[in-house]
């Protein structure tokens, strides 16, 4: 990643996309093999025997032609999941999106130069929203870097829902508008929307085709602030997108209906490139600390970020930045590949813009204003309650480990991402005496328009591993082995699940194609090992690596008595970000978090002596 977010001046941006191979269906035979190893860890030996005689008749009967008519359908399309999981994993899903769906946290910067400081919001806005708009240009003219893991090239499609991108509400099935364009393929909208106080504001970011400098973004900014302070409050429509898929589409077919300019107004923001958010908090964080800005990032004012749009930058009031993106468009590392280039570009100019103040003539900032009737105001009401009410329940602890990092790991003759996930485990089950049921990522965008398959890395070598670390009469010797095993295990399924050789997506593939053809749920998908062990999205422990750069973010469980775990790994350090609902009696984000620092020494103890 620190390589591939740089300017291109000979590979354009999407030039592989027509080579890249389709996604493959993986054998039924194999599909099945790993997830009777998968489940095995949730299992007594009773409940395993049933589900391999469950897994046996599907494989025999219904499971084999269901496969057949996947493959039929993966013949006539590149990528036979991409609709299936943009709909089922999105779309129609009809709990909140923002604080469910979304992903947040916090902007690295105050690393190096941008510390919080009072007084320096819009000054620091400015500049980093122009960082932002180079690397929206970047795209546009095709320059940005096409990604590639060693000699395989990533699918870049998400790159394009990256900026003009929203999610509109319907009462049965949301949809994603995106307006942006190569400039090969012609205009594209260059208008930012700011919100601020519960108003919302919009300005061209390019004028006469060159993007407004920071002195010029400035004084946009500021006629922004000056207009809101003093001033009541806005309506805070946008707090409507917090609510209940359906329930928001029907405020906003009633919020049309009201008067005709109210849809305009929807789709200048929906198109808009993104949303910038001038925030009155102050999470005040440190770089071994960002819980607070996390927190705020995930959970803040409703009424100044859209939830449904790709990106909404929050500036807050102390200097400091977080975002907060609805999750459809794109998987959380296209948003770390932005936030690690604007990271870097501040730091290589100290957070200082260094070229003219020149301001040249352009109109100002438009206020964008609803007309809103007493439901409006309602419902208004009622999303922003029901938002706050949820947020209180949310959990989040997010530290450095600063003991060690990435090289010391390597150095060992571990894989960083292996070792953060064993001591996950191992956390887990020294809190929880038993294994926690995990799902990490893992990508697939080495096929045309990948996204990401299911890595279970719960499998029964760590459970035994964990065991013999909490086994005092077990050796250091038999410890050093089975982590070994586990380790070897991890990076085995891994290699697999990006080689597209995972199963949960292919079970998947076969659940939805019974459910097309209108057949009754086939027996492996109502066993009740099915969802103990994660299936469905059952998953306890929901785990993400950010990779290996400066930037971090955060969602939240999968279930209610689960945990979410993101993490990046740098050479010096461990950053983990830890959520959980409070209203779960025995999860506890803080308590976790604990475990894992120990579990973290506890390994690199058991690999130093390994080495002696």
């Amino acid at each position: 990643m620190a390589n591939q977010v740089s300017e291109s001046l000979s590979e354009r941006t999407f030039r592989y996309q027509d080579s890249l191979p389709p996604l493959p269906v993986p054998s039924l035979e194999g599909t099945l093999s790993k997830y009777l190893d998968a489940v095995r860890p949730f299992a007594s030996e009773e409940e395993y025997q049933t589900t391999v005689d469950i897994v046996r008749k599907f494989k025999e009967g219904v499971g084999r032609d269901l496969h057949q008519r996947l493959l039929q359908r993966a013949r006539k399309k590149r990528n036979w999941l991409e609709e299936w999981w943009l709909d089922k994993a999105y779309l129609e899903v009809r709990i909140p999106s923002q604080l469910n769906a979304n992903f947040g946290g916090p902007s690295p910067y105050l690393e190096h130069c941008w510390s919080p400081t009072e007084g320096t919001q819009l000054e620091r806005a400015s500049v980093g929203t122009w960082h932002t708009l180079q690397y929206w240009n970047l795209i546009r003219t095709e320059r940005l870097t096409p990604q590639t893991a060693g000699n395989i090239a990533f699918d870049m499609e998400q790159y394009r829902m990256l900026f003009n991108t929203c999610k509109v509400p319907g009462v049965n099935k949301d949809v994603l508008v995106n307006c942006f364009k190569t400039e090969s393929e012609g205009p594209c909208p260059s208008h930012v929307v700011v919100m601020c106080h519960g108003r919302i504001f919009t300005f061209d970011a390019v004028c006469d085709g060159q993007i407004l400098s920071p002195p010029e973004l400035l004084r946009q900014l500021r006629f922004v602030r000056e207009r809101c302070e003093g001033e009541p409050e806005g309506d805070g429509v946008a707090a409507l997108t917090t609510e209940e898929r359906t329930c928001w589409a029907k405020a906003r077919e009633h919020l049309i209906s009201i008067d005709s300019a109210n849809k305009t107004i929807l789709e200048t923001i929906q198109s808009s490139l993104f949303v910038i958010s001038l925030d009155d908090a102050k999470p005040y964080s440190t770089p071994e600390n960002y819980t607070a800005m996390t927190l705020e990032a995930l959970t803040g004012d409703p009424a100044i970020r859209w939830g449904d749009k790709s990106y909404n930058l929050i500036s807050f009031a102390d200097g400091t930045f977080g975002s907060n993106c609805d999750h459809a468009p794109y998987d959380g590392m296209v948003m770390v590949s932005l936030c690690y280039y604007v990271d870097q570009q501040i730091k290589a100019t100290d957070g200082q813009w260094k070229g003219p103040d020149t301001i040249r003539p352009m109109p100002l900032p438009r206020e964008l204003v609803f007309t809103v009737d007493d439901k409006v105001k309602s419902d208004i009401s009622h999303a922003r309650n029901q938002y706050l009410e949820t947020t209180q329940n949310l959990q989040v602890a997010c530290y450095a480990f600063t003991s060690f990092g990435k090289a010391a790991v390597k150095q060992r003759k571990l894989h960083p991402d292996t070792f953060v996930q064993l001591a996950m485990q191992l956390a887990y089950y020294r809190m929880h005496g038993r294994p926690g049921s995990c799902y990490e990522t893992a990508t697939t965008r080495g096929f045309y328009h990948g996204r990401t398959e299911t890595m279970r890395s719960c499998t029964l070598e760590a459970v035994s591993w964990c065991r013999t670390m909490l086994d005092h009469t077990c050796s250091a010797d038999a410890r050093r082995k089975a982590m070994l095993l586990a380790s070897n295990k991890h990076n085995k399924l891994m290699a697999e699940a990006q080689n597209g050789k995972g199963f949960d997506r292919h079970l998947l593939g076969l659940y939805l194609i019974a459910q097309e053809e209108g057949l009754p749920t086939p027996g492996l998908f109502m066993d009740p090992l099915y969802a103990k062990s994660g299936g469905g999205g059952n998953f306890v422990l929901s785990s993400s690596l950010a990779g290996y750069t400066t930037v971090l973010g955060a969602v939240v469980p999968m279930v209610h008595h689960g945990y979410s775990f993101f993490y990046c790994i740098r050479d010096d350090r461990i950053v983990a970000c830890i959520t959980a609902w409070k209203s779960d009696p025995e999860t506890d984000a803080e308590a976790l978090f604990h475990n894992l620092r120990t579990s973290f020494h506890d390994m690199l103890q058991l690999a130093t002596t390994s080495q002696l």
